[in-house]
């Protein structure tokens, strides 16, 4: 049994961790950047991360609901990702930190793709699938990863899982082209908190690494996914700017 000072100790840290999202990433061997603790601490209902490949935010995004899970009891935060084996892999990383960080709330039921807790909440993971995702209400916490290659009607069709919970949305990705709901939410006048991060602002990546990935692939795919750019296909045959510039709002209507 711990002694007193040890088991106050204990309480102590939790009751930090519970407080401050950071403490509790750091409990989990998650030494936040600065960015990423504004976003752990963030209170917005809705986010929107448009951050290079490998800068950390789908890390980011599952201390945000392993937290929400441990000190917020009965809540239901679903992650979705477009596919299976992303789905297990961004799962695969929540389960660590619930593991780094001792459970100090204990599983109920445990699978690779699914944890509730004694507290009531639950954690499932799906791929962007409507029929797998339509019976879910009342979401706490709904985390929608790679979302610029997740269908619009998909995504229609998730938002009404916060409608009576108040829950929060929280998309993460990189860009994929000037179409879709992701590419809309960015550049829309909707109440978004938006964080953007290119890879030169990741410490974790290198000038040379850059420089190699730019030559490898070419300027379009580098200017996507490392650079947050949204930019026309190159298959597309006029580019967006000239498409809206086509279509005004002051057009004088003649009566007949």
């Amino acid at each position: 049994m711990p002694s007193a000072p040890t088991a106050l100790q204990s309480l102590a840290s939790d009751l930090l961790a519970a407080i401050d999202p950071v403490v509790f990433a750091r409990s989990a061997g998650f030494d936040p950047d600065p960015w990423q603790s504004d976003v752990l601490r963030s209170p917005a209902r809705r986010m929107l991360l448009n951050c290079s490949r490998q800068s950390g935010k789908s890390t980011t995004t599952a201390a945000i609901a392993m937290h929400q899970a441990l000190y917020v009891d009965d809540s239901l935060v679903l992650l979705l990702s477009p596919s299976q084996r992303q789905s297990a892999e961004l799962f695969r990383k929540l389960a660590a930190m619930y593991t780094a960080t001792g459970a100090t709330v204990p599983p109920k039921a445990e699978s690779a793709l699914r944890l509730e807790l004694e507290n009531g909440s639950r954690v499932i993971s799906l791929p962007a699938k409507e029929a797998t995702i339509r019976g879910y209400s009342g979401v706490a916490l709904l985390l929608i990863d790679e979302a610029s290659r997740v269908p619009d009607d998909l995504y229609a069709s998730v938002r009404p899982m916060l409608a009576t919970s108040g829950g929060r949305l929280v998309a993460m990705s990189t860009p994929f082209g000037n179409r879709g709901w992701w590419y809309e939410a960015w550049r829309g006048p909707d109440d978004w908190k938006r964080v953007q991060v290119t890879a030169e602002q990741c410490p974790r990546i290198s000038t040379p690494f850059l420089e190699e990935e730019r030559r490898t692939i070419g300027e379009w795919w580098f200017s996507q996914e490392y650079m947050c750019q949204f930019l026309d296909a190159e298959s597309q045959a006029f580019r967006t700017e000239d498409i809206e510039r086509a279509f005004v709002d002051d057009v004088e209507q003649w009566e007949l």
